[in-house]
């Protein structure tokens, strides 16, 4: 930020604190000249931007000229010195907090979503969900577990996490607006995992379904996941095989979507409409197929059936209920669950990367 001490630099301070980023205030030009080619913004007001322009810096994107009017010297300015935007304040407050957020959370690899559905019943997606989270975290990298299901008792459960401070949906304000990634960290339960990143889970409450405290809605999921795209995460949405808003919202904001279907006729029959519910959508669908199969039905056997592509299939893994209640993580150790965790977001990793290099 280069700008004259006084109100308008006052009010800039205060919408970067909206943003949650703390700007370097700069007057000296050798510190100007310093910080021009490696700052990721820079601030100007017009006497600063006649100045910089002045002293010949070379022309690079992220530059923004703020004003408290929209006098011609304004615009001339902008164009003596190259600058992409004018914000006039204070019309433009809150395109300029999106773009200081912006300028904190833009992370080289961008972030993705991924939605989880279970085909039946007590498929274990959430168990799933859950373990491809980790999964993320144990890559060292930054994983949230949205829990997309007001009637689902909790995902917090799942991670045993149920005692641990932090908000879940029923104590969560959020609208359409914009929200940093480090404020949901902070605000959040997140269970220690093994790994260099770290798990964030934003979990329905055992009240959230009545009048105690509201679930979930669309609005909400969506800004949600639009704050772990933004800052670079992995978003991993736990969704309901029911229709429902929040559900929708995943669904419309995934990079890819799993179905998890155990190796049973009837979980096939259940999983057909689901899938067809699924793919109303648009978002690319594929399938996990869990063991056992008492009756031999194969994982080929149902993809073809459900006309899916089959990307993982698990064996039974020993002991996993009674590992649940006594509140492990699921996709710590070794086993079926944990390689069809890392299975799948090696897929999500790659479609997201595709998706970057097409853009």
């Amino acid at each position: 930020m280069i700008m004259a001490a006084g109100g308008l630099a006052d009010e800039v301070a205060r919408l970067a604190a909206a943003a949650g980023c703390d700007p370097q205030r700069v007057t000296d030009p050798a510190t100007v000249r310093e910080q021009w080619s490696c700052a990721a913004l820079i601030l100007l007001d017009v006497d600063a931007a006649r100045a910089s322009a002045c002293a010949d810096l070379p022309r690079r994107d992220g530059v923004v000229i703020v004003s408290a009017d929209s006098d011609p010297e304004v615009w001339r300015s902008a164009v003596a010195v190259g600058a992409q935007h004018v914000a006039v304040l204070p019309d433009a407050e809150a395109w300029l907090v999106g773009t200081l957020a912006d300028a904190v959370e833009s992370p080289a690899d961008p972030g993705r979503v991924l939605a989880v559905l279970g085909g039946r019943g007590g498929a274990g997606a959430s168990v799933f969900a859950t373990a491809v989270a980790v999964a993320v975290a144990e890559a060292g990298r930054h994983a949230m577990l949205v829990d997309c299901d007001a009637l689902g008792g909790g995902l917090d459960l799942v991670l045993g996490a149920e005692k641990m401070d932090g908000l879940r949906w029923s104590g969560l304000a959020l609208g359409d607006g914009r929200v940093p990634a480090a404020a949901l960290h902070a605000a959040l339960p997140t269970p220690r995992v093994s790994g260099r990143g770290g798990l964030t889970v934003l979990s329905c409450g055992r009240s959230d379904c009545d009048r105690d405290g509201p679930g979930p809605d669309g609005v909400a999921v969506r800004t949600v996941c639009v704050a772990g795209r933004r800052a670079g995460e992995t978003v991993v949405c736990d969704v309901p095989r029911h229709p429902c808003e929040p559900g929708t919202a995943a669904l419309e904001s995934a990079d890819l979507a799993v179905l998890v279907v155990p190796a049973e006729v009837r979980a096939c029959a259940a999983a057909t409409t689901v899938a067809a519910r699924v793919r109303r959508y648009g978002v690319a669908l594929q399938l996990v197929v869990r063991g056992p199969a008492p009756g031999g039905i194969t994982p080929s056997d149902l993809s073809r059936a459900l006309d899916l592509p089959l990307l993982a299939a698990m064996r039974p893994q020993p002991g996993l209920a009674g590992a649940l209640d006594r509140g492990a993580i699921p996709g710590r150790s070794r086993g079926p669950l944990a390689t069809a965790a890392r299975q799948v977001l090696a897929i999500l990793d790659g479609s997201s990367r595709a998706a970057g290099a097409a853009a």
